[in-house]
């Protein structure tokens, strides 16, 4: 038995040690980036796709098919992102006798459709957020929509995902440039400019619930994560359980999401999303059809490794594990370690790793692409690594983050560990009643703080700090060289 996996980065090393620990050979694919990364040189079996670009390498869904077939691979993990959520890429696998690691692809493309999906929950009497259920066809249309249901509203791509075509209109003028700009964004990311309108829920809080669904019918939820703290409607850091969630509710909701997965007839690994008004209404938001970037922590709070279940189900092996059998223990926490400068507006910020030192001890994972000396290019998603925590309460967890953040060094391009240090300060993260709207409030409250000069730059200096120190105590009559840290 062999899978390719046609990812990178560190989803590509996670399936890797799945298939490691199940006994299956794995091969992978790699970019002229990607020559010298993790993934590439922690396979077996490692094979040239093409240049940098996605577009030339991972996205090149007909010459990883042939490449999957000429290595005699029975099946190919697509990870997140790239082609993940590709219902044609599924499709063409099955045609050509491929298992693919991933749900079906009819599915794949209800649930890929926002509109499709929003009109199927309806239908079954699953809440939604107020709103169309059909694409706009035209601006006159958008306007008596907005007119309807009242301002603020959402502009959302039909195919979309990870923030991308999405624009808040907060002023029927604004409309009109909005609508073309969102239109634009989808079908450059998506290849379809369709345009859908939700109302704007006030202070929400982002709650998705993880499912696993086999192909004989048998379906189990593993409780919910909290995915409140975004940046420009992304994800940033993720936490399990949701502090406003309690037994009843978590019960109530895992059933609307196994309800969303029958509907659709899902059978692989799913993350199924909601919405929580400030009155503590759920609304249905959309079902993300694969391994989610934050499924770690729920890992840590089941036991259950999600990457290996998604692959026994994949080759058609019935669930095992019950519903009764799940328990929640502790509390996990995920910070998105990014390739970002949190002083620029978060720009990319490529080039090589100086120095990497990780940390570790009780209670923490490092999820990672990267390595020391590895040129982080600026060709794909800046996500470096995942900084994973668990604790017995959310108090330790929170103790332990800190931690890890203090012990967490990566030297020689900006990270958003600095940005992470602070976010774990503020009064709304530490009693819970964070929202959608946190991360992009502090960034404006920051920005007053800064240009004004009343407290010094939360974020500036902070790598020439760390490194004046080690150069003072380890070297203090030598210039300061990351090489002698090794």
């Amino acid at each position: 038995m062999k899978i390719l996996i046609a990812n990178r980065g560190e989803i590509a090393v996670r399936i890797l040690r799945a298939c490691r620990e199940l006994g299956i050979k794995a091969a992978v694919i790699f970019s002229e980036a990607d020559r010298l990364s993790p993934h590439t040189l922690l396979a077996e079996e490692a094979h040239y796709i093409g240049p940098s670009p996605a577009s030339q390498s991972y996205l090149k869904k007909e010459e990883i098919i042939k490449l999957a077939k000429k290595i005699k691979a029975e099946a190919i993990h697509p990870g997140y992102g790239f082609l993940a959520e590709n219902p044609e890429f599924a499709k063409m696998c099955r045609e050509e006798g491929i298992i693919f690691i991933g749900p079906n692809p009819e599915s794949m493309k209800l649930l890929g459709s926002k509109t499709e999906s929003r009109k199927e929950a309806r239908k079954n009497n699953i809440p939604i957020i107020p709103g169309t259920t059909e694409p706009i066809k035209d601006l006159k249309e958008g306007i008596e929509i907005i007119e309807e249901i009242g301002l603020p509203v959402l502009l959302k791509a039909s195919a979309g995902g990870g923030g991308k075509g999405m624009r808040i209109v907060e002023n029927l003028k604004d409309f009109p440039s909005l609508f073309e700009n969102a239109k634009s964004e989808a079908l450059s990311y998506f290849s379809d400019p369709s345009i859908y309108i939700e109302k704007v829920i006030k202070n929400p809080k982002h709650i998705e619930v993880q499912i696993l669904c086999d192909h004989f019918g048998g379906r189990i939820y593993l409780g919910e994560r909290e995915c409140s703290l975004q940046r420009r409607h992304q994800k940033i850091f993720e936490e399990t359980p949701s502090v406003v969630v309690d037994e009843k509710k978590r019960k109530e909701i895992g059933e609307i999401a196994l309800k969303v997965a029958k509907v659709a007839g899902y059978d692989s690994a799913g993350t199924v999303e909601f919405l929580r008004d400030e009155e503590g209404n759920f609304y249905f938001l959309e079902m993300n059809t694969r391994i989610q970037v934050e499924h770690p922590i729920t890992e840590e709070v089941t036991g259950i490794d999600l990457l290996k279940e998604q692959i026994k189900i994949a080759f058609d092996e019935k669930l095992k594990i019950k519903q009764e059998e799940i328990k929640i223990k502790g509390h996990s926490m995920e910070c998105r370690i990014y390739a970002e400068d949190p002083l620029k507006n978060f720009a990319p910020s490529p080039g090589k790793i100086l120095f990497l030192e990780n940390p570790s001890g009780p209670g923490i994972r490092v999820d990672s692409g990267v390595r020391e000396n590895f040129y982080v290019p600026l060709d794909y998603d800046p996500l470096l690594s995942k900084l994973i925590v668990w604790g017995k309460d959310r108090d330790e967890a929170i103790e332990r983050t800190r931690r890890a953040l203090d012990e967490y060094k990566i030297e020689g391009i900006a990270t958003t560990i600095p940005f992470f240090k602070e976010i774990l300060k503020l009064k709304e993260f530490l009693d819970g009643s964070y929202n959608t709207g946190t991360i992009d409030k502090f960034l404006k409250d920051y920005k007053h703080k800064e240009e004004s000069e009343d407290l010094p730059p939360l974020f500036a200096l902070s790598s020439y700090l760390i490194l004046k120190e080690k150069e003072e105590i380890l070297f203090p009559e030598q210039p300061l060289s990351p090489w002698r840290w090794k």
